[in-house]
């Protein structure tokens, strides 16, 4: 706890915060570093309405008081010390490019790669970083060999960007999806493992999963689903964009072949910042976007010759782990379970309203 508070007064104390005076700055500081540490005195549950609290929390972040923004979810707002980060990395390369970014920054995404893996809980050698969820979910779709013929079950619901490419190989290589139409919202996983089971044929080969639709938020059984094709030899696909960082889980709950999501949303990390996992065993057979010396290799690594690219937002994704950990991913999943609650109870009042969300836990 004392670590936690430490961390909060060195970084925001010496970050800053907006364009406050250092007195202000640190007074804001203390504060927030004092309301995590009540928060976590308390069980997630009960955390999750002490509203002055998280008030509080809300102070780490510059948000602007003169918008209602109901979308944090395509990208999130950073806190500012993950703000100040980049800024710190990015002066720091234009005071000598080549020296600062290949040199020094480069050198850092080992230790950033397994402070990613910690989070995750898989293993760094099953961890790329990479800028989003599309780079990583269109590495798999056109990364994995697959012959004319061969099947993808898929949902309509799935995310344009995945439907897109898994539609584009389709048009060029005669590969077939199979569509799922979930009827949303469902709170029976049972019909959720039906549906892709009833889309399954003997040329079936990949399953791909939503873990959390971007429509209405409904969660979907990722590890029930990977579990059923595992034992069907299907390969499994997890699009984990919105679900990383917003719901308590760890990759290896699922068991996937797959799993790609965007830092950017709800890990609050910088913009265009992204995670890939790739099985150990299916590296190997998995071919890389961007070519290297060696695409058949079984390093990781080989995902992540993207070219030229900043390698501050890179960097400062340590930062926002350091501040999602300090909160507690079981406490933030709880805090926005609870923010939704309130939001759909007040919102159902009105008979003009339709939720499409379950209200069910």
């Amino acid at each position: 706890m004392s670590s936690r508070r430490s961390f909060f007064q060195k970084t925001l104390g010496l970050a800053g915060a907006m364009s406050l005076t250092p007195l202000l700055s640190k007074a804001m500081s203390e504060d927030i570093s004092d309301a995590l540490v009540e928060l976590n005195k308390l069980s997630p549950e009960a955390a999750a309405a002490e509203d002055d609290l998280w008030e509080r929390m809300a102070q780490a972040y510059t948000v602007s008081p003169n918008i209602l923004n109901l979308n944090n979810g395509g990208v999130s707002p950073q806190p500012k010390v993950v703000q100040d980060a980049v800024d710190r990395y990015y002066h720091l390369c234009n005071e000598g490019p080549s020296y600062y970014m290949w040199q020094i920054l480069d050198k850092g995404r080992e230790p950033l790669r397994r402070k990613l893996a910690s989070l995750a809980g898989a293993s760094p050698e099953e961890i790329a970083i990479n800028r989003n969820t599309t780079e990583a979910l269109g590495t798999f779709t056109w990364g994995i060999d697959m012959q004319r013929g061969d099947e993808i079950v898929m949902t309509k619901q799935d995310y344009p960007n995945m439907i897109h490419a898994w539609k584009q190989r389709e048009l060029r290589e005669g590969v077939k999806i199979n569509w799922i139409n979930l009827n949303l919202p469902i709170d029976n996983d049972d019909v959720v493992l039906k549906a892709y089971i009833d889309a399954t044929t003997s040329k079936t080969k990949i399953w791909h999963i939503t873990h959390l639709m971007t429509w209405t938020g409904q969660i979907i059984p990722a590890a029930k689903l990977c579990a059923e094709a595992r034992k069907r030899g299907i390969i499994s696909i997890v699009d984990a964009a919105h679900s990383f960082a917003h719901v308590d889980y760890k990759i290896s709950d699922f068991n996937c072949d797959y799993f790609g999501t965007s830092l950017h949303k709800w890990l609050c990390a910088p913009f265009g910042t992204g995670m890939m996992f790739i099985k150990k065993d299916r590296i190997e057979k998995t071919w890389p976007i961007f070519p290297t010396d060696k695409p058949q290799s079984s390093d990781i690594k080989k995902f992540e010759a993207l070219g030229t690219r900043s390698f501050a937002p890179e960097q400062a994704i340590g930062q926002a782990i350091d501040f999602h950990n300090a909160i507690g991913g079981k406490r933030k999943q709880e805090r926005l379970h609870y923010l939704k609650t309130y939001w759909c109870n007040a919102l159902t009042k009105n008979p003009r309203v339709k939720l499409h969300i379950s209200l069910k836990p």
